[in-house]
């Protein structure tokens, strides 16, 4: 079968490798249908930081139709449509037994320590399979693992009703917390990204405006209403020292994305403005409750994403992201019907 697999940072393969063998127990094969490519993929291409398998079919995003089911399976059979728990935890730790499978001492990935999606098939663990709606487009499908992050999030921030909130990022996270936002709560929405296209297409897709990532243009934006709510999809220390320093006090920050290098901060200004920094990984239960929000964000969803038809276009999409030549927030692959 076909496969995209990482050997090294830098070095991503299309190739033909051997058909999956019958699952063993506790597993299913999954004809993946769609996979959407992921910051955290393009971050591990980079800078190979997580890459603890070589070579690893890349790919965390992922949906499909079951092909196959190992002995002690239950409440999955063949021809299931199925989206994909992305977190490889043990289940054993304190963390895990107290529901925080997100921080599991023994965290891995699918597509880092197991083969993931980008192939013509994958073989999981049933636990981290879930059915999805049959009505959904794949490329919506695939979508679920990052709209749970996003979901996570925002529940993360809890934001008040009515208050505004300023997202700091329009990649698929930052757009995607929007989206949330724009159906589950009432307070205007502000966009910030160095992408202005990008940017304009999630505001008006989410309801919200579009602003520099400037004190005195926020404050004009929201004619003089407090601001004490943001999140931070972009990792860059320099976006969330602004973001910080444009916050009200009494308010958060939620940080979802990747950072390179290390804040210069003054704890104090947390302390005196009484301003939390919420540091937000993956998602804990929030997958099907993610996967159930779908079929009434389709439309939006599909608006956000672009759909390329080929595993073989994997390498050149992901230099094309890596050098910000896409205005859209999600690019997805669809692998079959």
């Amino acid at each position: 079968m076909k496969a995209v697999r990482l050997y090294d940072a830098g070095d991503l393969r299309v190739e033909e490798v051997e058909a999956l063998p019958h699952p063993p127990a506790g597993y299913v094969t999954i004809d993946v249908r769609a996979a959407g490519i992921c910051g955290s993929d393009l971050h591990n291409f980079r800078t190979g930081q997580w890459i603890s398998r070589r070579p690893s079919v890349a790919g965390h995003e992922f949906c499909g139709r079951i092909s196959a089911v190992g002995d002690e399976v239950a409440d999955l059979a063949v021809g299931d449509l199925v989206a994909v728990d992305s977190r490889f935890y043990c289940g054993q730790c304190e963390a895990c037994r107290s529901g925080h499978t997100n921080i599991c001492e023994n965290l891995g990935f699918v597509g880092e320590v197991c083969d993931g999606g980008f192939a013509e098939q994958a073989q999981l663990p049933a636990r981290l399979i879930l059915k999805h709606d049959p009505s959904l487009n794949p490329a919506v499908a695939a979508m679920a693992e990052p709209l749970a992050v996003a979901l996570h999030a925002v529940r993360r921030l809890n934001v008040p009703k009515g208050e505004p909130v300023i997202l700091i990022g329009c990649g698929t996270i930052g757009g995607l917390c929007g989206l949330l936002l724009s159906h589950l709560h009432d307070g205007k929405l502000l966009f910030v990204d160095r992408n202005a296209n990008r940017a304009e297409l999630v505001a008006r897709i989410c309801g919200g405006s579009t602003v520099a990532l400037d004190k005195t243009a926020v404050r004009d934006a929201l004619s003089g209403t407090r601001l004490c709510y943001a999140v931070d999809a972009t990792g860059s220390t320099a976006a969330i020292e602004q973001g910080l320093d444009m916050l009200d006090g009494g308010g958060a920050l939620a940080l979802v994305g990747i950072s390179h290098g290390r804040l210069n901060l003054d704890p104090n200004i947390l302390v005196e403005r009484e301003i939390a920094l919420l540091g937000c990984h993956a998602y804990e239960t929030e997958l099907p409750d993610a996967i159930d929000l779908l079929p009434r964000l389709q439309p939006a969803l599909l608006e956000f994403g672009e759909v390329l038809s080929s595993l073989d276009e994997i390498p050149d999409a992901y230099k094309r992201l890596i050098d910000g030549r896409s205005d859209r927030l999600k690019t997805v692959i669809r692998i079959a019907d």
